[in-house]
């Protein structure tokens, strides 16, 4: 029991840190730079792919384990798995559009674009490849989840009060956010050697 807490503890750091999705694997960077201009709609947009990633990493371990497998049909987990991650991604849209229409209105067309997210895609490979069990599955997806919203908030943060400084004219705007997220990047992969 104690190698599997420890297996779980190193599922943790690697998604908020050693192997974030956003800042060192570079998946998810359409969201991110497209939803990361104010923090309270960076944070709304973390916590959507949090809950996405995890429900996702559980229905993609039962359709990989109990129908493709079975079935010999692993050459198609990359289309089921897009149809699974399409299902839960509107039964999200659709309660936030009845629920928290502001928060709905702030996402945009960034919400749909989670069933294309690479970075949910990216867990539903992963848990497969690294041959996860459902309960390391599910933890590895809502761990990537809070990678993804650590990494979007701190850059939403980083913009916000970039947007307030005094620098030059050519660095205003998305110059200035590049600039950040490769430096944001950078103090990522500083963890790497954990």
């Amino acid at each position: 029991m104690n190698e599997y807490i420890q297996s779980l503890l190193g599922i943790l750091l690697a998604a908020l840190l050693t192997e974030n999705f956003i800042l060192v694997k570079f998946y998810g960077i359409c969201p991110f730079m497209g939803v990361s201009k104010k923090l309270d709609t960076a944070l709304g947009m973390g916590v959507a792919v949090t809950f996405v990633m995890s429900i996702a990493s559980a229905a993609t371990w039962l359709v990989n384990n109990f129908i493709l497998v079975p079935m010999d049909l692993e050459y198609m987990q990359t289309v089921a798995f897009i149809l699974v991650i399409a299902s839960i991604v509107q039964v999200v849209e659709m309660f936030l559009k009845k629920k928290i229409p502001a928060l709905y209105d702030a996402l945009g067309i960034y919400l749909p674009l989670i069933t294309t997210n690479c970075a949910v895609l990216a867990v539903a490979l992963l848990n497969v490849q690294k041959d996860y069990d459902f309960l390391q599955s599910v933890f590895f997806g809502f761990c990537g989840g809070l990678g993804f919203t650590l990494a979007i908030t701190l850059f939403a943060s980083i913009r916000e009060r970039s947007e307030k400084c005094d620098c030059p004219k050519a660095f205003k705007g998305t110059p200035m956010a590049l600039i950040s997220a490769g430096l944001l990047a950078l103090a990522f992969m500083g963890f790497s050697g954990l």
